[in-house]
């Protein structure tokens, strides 16, 4: 078998070609180090000045992304802190209403305010308890901050209270301290302010003194907390004052309270019954 020299020849030549030239640039190399050494420098500066603003780019996409996950985290902080003072609010309330449940007062039957009208002039309160748990008209509904209202409709499972903000509600009150004897009511101007009438001027009542029922009426026993003395004004024509009273316990806020079981002495009842006869 005899090889063909010509196809030899070109091989060889090809393998010194690039044998020359791999040689030319290691000379190359070799001689201009220092050049090469100035490129790459060079090349690390202009990256790194390419690189600052993707550099600040990335980070800024980073700061957004960060800033979305603490704000989701500040949503879900800020529902559970508010569940949490809810069932604070709610647990300090049953704590004041067992600490209010004295065994030396009249019975009480714990009750929930289920529904409320307090739009105007004809507020109401809705209790979820009825004549099935002993409740009948004339009780009076108290909390631990004090008066409520008083009991007008009963079903077996719920009752109507008229709470002290209703012009129809009267109750017979005192001031704590000094027994000046007189009416409390209200009149609709203000959610926050009841007035007590037949006060002598001649008594001297202060701002931040205690009002309270005064039991007279048989209707409310006597020392529970209506509210305080804001001001008094003297009334035209009469000898009698005017005093303001804010009272202590916030309708719109009230959820839980109790009904007090007490019931009006039936000889008295029947007094004040054969007195009014007498003038009929």
């Amino acid at each position: 078998m005899q090889f063909d020299r010509s196809q030899t020849r070109e091989i060889r030549d090809y393998v010194l070609t690039g044998l020359f030239i791999f040689l030319a640039i290691a000379m190359l190399v070799s001689r201009h180090d220092g050049g090469l050494h100035n490129l790459r420098k060079a090349s690390v500066v202009v990256m790194s000045y390419l690189e600052q603003p993707l550099s600040k780019a990335r980070i800024y996409r980073e700061a957004l992304q960060t800033n979305e996950e603490l704000r989701r985290q500040n949503v879900r902080l800020m529902d559970e802190l508010s569940r949490l003072r809810s069932a604070q609010q709610q647990n300090e309330e049953l704590r004041r209403l067992l600490d209010f449940n004295n065994p030396d007062s009249p019975e009480m039957h714990p009750v929930r305010i289920v529904s409320k009208t307090l739009t105007g002039m004809n507020n109401g309160l809705t209790i979820d308890a009825g004549h099935r748990d002993g409740i009948e008209v004339g009780m009076p509904v108290v909390s631990p901050d004090g008066l409520v209202g008083t009991v007008i409709l009963t079903s077996r499972n719920y009752s109507q209270v008229l709470p002290f903000q209703n012009p129809m509600f009267r109750i017979s009150a005192r001031i704590q301290g000094i027994r000046a004897y007189g009416v409390i009511s209200w009149e609709g101007d203000h959610l926050d302010e009841l007035v007590m009438d037949y006060v002598p001027q001649t008594t001297q009542v202060e701002p931040g003194s205690i009002v309270e029922t005064s039991g007279a009426s048989d209707q409310f026993p006597a020392y529970i907390p209506i509210g305080e003395v804001i001001r008094t004004e003297p009334q035209d024509g009469r000898d009698t004052q005017r005093i303001y009273v804010q009272p202590y316990v916030s309708l719109n806020q009230i959820a839980e309270a109790f009904v007090l079981k007490y019931r009006a002495e039936p000889e008295i009842d029947s007094l004040l019954m054969e007195y009014q006869l007498q003038f009929q």
